[in-house]
């Protein structure tokens, strides 16, 4: 019986499955918009809109408690600083799942979880900017 069972499995281990859905939280976060899986997005919704309740507190507990969960510090620094304040006069709510079709390799379903008042230049802006430091290091080094 499924009684009590809160959370998919997702076809892993426990250790496995926390450390997955940790970071696709820090990639939500700094990036705003992913796409994945359709059982994974659903799975990240509920652990997201604890960690962004956690950034609205803004206490040292609560950043401890998210410092706990997410793997880079630069996405806790976001998620206490930008999107507590986005999210200051909401109550929930914070993410969306919008299905997006197949993936062509083993035909899963494709979902988009983003944040519901995402900042459209935020993905795939640490990208940019990595590319943008590695060719200045490149030009300097030639």
């Amino acid at each position: 019986m499924k009684h009590r069972i809160k959370q998919k499995k997702l076809n892993r281990e426990e250790g496995h499955r926390n450390s997955t859905l940790s970071n696709l939280a820090c990639s939500l976060i700094e990036h705003e918009q992913i796409k994945t899986t359709l059982v994974k997005a659903k799975a990240l919704k509920p652990y997201v809109e604890k960690l962004i309740t956690l950034g609205k507190n803004g206490d040292l507990a609560s950043r401890k408690r998210a410092l706990a969960q997410l793997p880079k510090k630069e996405a806790v620094q976001k998620l206490f600083s930008d999107l507590a304040d986005k999210f200051k006069t909401r109550n929930g709510g914070y993410t969306r799942v919008m299905k997006f079709g197949h993936r062509k390799g083993d035909c899963a379903d494709v979902a988009i979880i983003e944040l519901v008042d995402r900042t459209v230049e935020a993905k795939g802006k640490a990208d940019i900017e990595r590319l943008a430091k590695e060719r200045a290091e490149a030009a300097n080094a030639a």
